[in-house]
């Protein structure tokens, strides 16, 4: 199993704060499921059952606030903007046809770079690994993206390693995540919990959400 080098530390900050961004056309299940994983995930007690106490506390953020129009028309409210939201340990980026707009947003991209210096741990799911590229965050690392999105991301990123076939990549010294497409970041969120909280936990996380994993 791939290990993180660079964790998210049990210190002062439990739960763990995570901030998971969201824009016009995000794609649902990309932010949805690992919010899902990330939710419902309980420590465990001494007999390896469920309690109630969450590891993660979980906050969608976008750059003004408000309400979010995804794909599909699914419309969701956001906690936080660019300028009120508390410090992630922990952020998120999902993809989804809007990434192809947000990659041209410099309020965006420049908000990426800061939390690049504040946060422990960067994720993203599909194409929301374009926004973390643009941003210069995966030059001359390892990287992934929906497969559709393999080749426009080589061509238009060509200091990025990007590979093909495979459910998540570790770079930047195991601090930056990338997912590929849509459901492969239930994946990585399982793998996450793996990490930071325990293989058990993961896995009894899965259990709870019925997920083969």
């Amino acid at each position: 199993m791939m290990r993180i080098n660079v964790i998210i530390k049990p210190s002062k900050n439990i739960p763990w704060n995570i901030g998971i961004l969201l824009f016009n056309q995000v794609e649902v299940l990309d932010f949805c499921g690992p919010f899902e994983v990330f939710s419902v995930t309980r420590f465990l007690n001494e007999d390896n059952l469920r309690t109630e106490d969450c590891p993660f506390n979980v906050r969608l953020i976008s750059e003004k606030g408000g309400l979010i129009r995804c794909r599909g028309d699914l419309k969701v409210n956001v906690d936080y903007d660019f300028n009120d939201h508390p410090e992630f340990d922990l952020v998120l980026v999902p993809g989804g046809w809007g990434t192809r707009k947000e990659v041209q947003n410099p309020v965006l991209i420049k908000w990426l770079k800061t939390q690049k210096e504040k946060v422990q741990l960067i994720a993203s799911v599909c194409t929301g690994s374009f926004l973390l590229a643009e941003a210069g965050l995966l030059d001359g690392s390892e990287s992934t993206t929906h497969w559709q999105s393999i080749e426009r991301m080589r061509k238009a990123y060509p200091k990025i390693n990007v590979i093909q076939d495979r459910r998540f990549t570790l770079s930047g010294e195991g601090r930056i995540i990338t997912s590929a497409g849509i459901a492969a970041g239930i994946d990585m969120s399982l793998f996450l919990v793996s990490e930071l909280v325990g293989v058990e936990v993961a896995q009894a996380t899965a259990q709870y959400m019925e997920y083969s994993w």
